[in-house]
This record gives structure tokens, sequence and C-alpha cells, in this order.
């Protein structure tokens, strides 16, 4: 099956939005998402479930990037981009205060998840993604 490359960005961004490791094969646009290992409670288990995707990593290893979860620092540059052009000036200082105290992703999500933005916000940060895993491709 050919992906388009739009659409394998698409979905690496996505895999990464849902905490995944994704490992992209450039020679069969195949793409392998793998929950990060430190989210993994049971090893035993954790290799039985993804047995095949572990299997076809170790054998065609050259084959793969791997486009890893982003790092703290990475999704709170999001937010901040985000919250840059919100057009709620009332809603912006509210999410500039969230980021700047404690607790600033469940809080930034609490406040997002009760607001008119809350559709915006997966939006921007699904392009922001989909910019990062472009990036990583090239």
């Amino acid at each position: 099956m050919d992906k388009s490359k739009k659409s394998i960005v698409r979905e690496i961004a996505q895999e990464l939005d849902c905490g995944n490791e994704c490992y992209y094969n450039f020679k069969t646009s195949e793409i392998l998402a793998i929950p990060n290992l430190s989210q993994i409670f049971d090893e035993e288990e954790f290799k039985e479930s993804f047995k095949e995707s572990l299997k076809k990593l170790k054998k065609y290893k050259a084959d793969f990037i791997k486009i890893e979860i982003l790092e703290s620092f990475e999704s709170f540059k999001i937010m901040e981009r985000f919250v840059e052009q919100v057009t709620d000036a009332k809603l912006q200082v509210e999410l500039e205060n969230i980021l700047a105290n404690k607790k600033p992703f469940q809080n930034f999500k609490q406040k997002i998840d009760h607001s008119n933005f809350r559709q915006s916000w997966f939006e921007f940060k699904q392009i922001e993604l989909e910019r990062i895993v472009e990036n990583q491709l090239k």
C-alpha cells in the first residue's frame, strides 16, 4: 500500500500524541508504533504484545527511522506558541499564568478542556507535531 507523505506524517504525529514511539520504514512506508518503555508495567507482556513489531525492527533496523515522543520542554514550547495566538485576551493571560506555575501540563489541559478553544488546541498541536515529524523525516 502506497501511503502519501502527508498521511504518513499525520499518522506518526497522532501516534506521538498518544505517547508512542514510532519507527518509519523509508523503504516500505510502514509505520510501527510502540509504547515508550518507561510507561510499561509488565515487560514480558510488552514483549509478547509487540513481538512482531520488535522482530521487524531487529531484522530491518537499517531501514527504520525512529521518531521519539516529545521531551517535556518540546511539549511546553508547543503550549507556549498556542497561548501566543489565542485571541481571547482573558484566556491568554490565564494560560500564561498556568504555564508559569506548578503543574503546567495538567492545569493547561484542564483549562483548555473547559474553554471554547479546545478544538483549536487539538488542531494547533496536530499541526505542530506534524511539523516536527516532517523535520525528523528529512
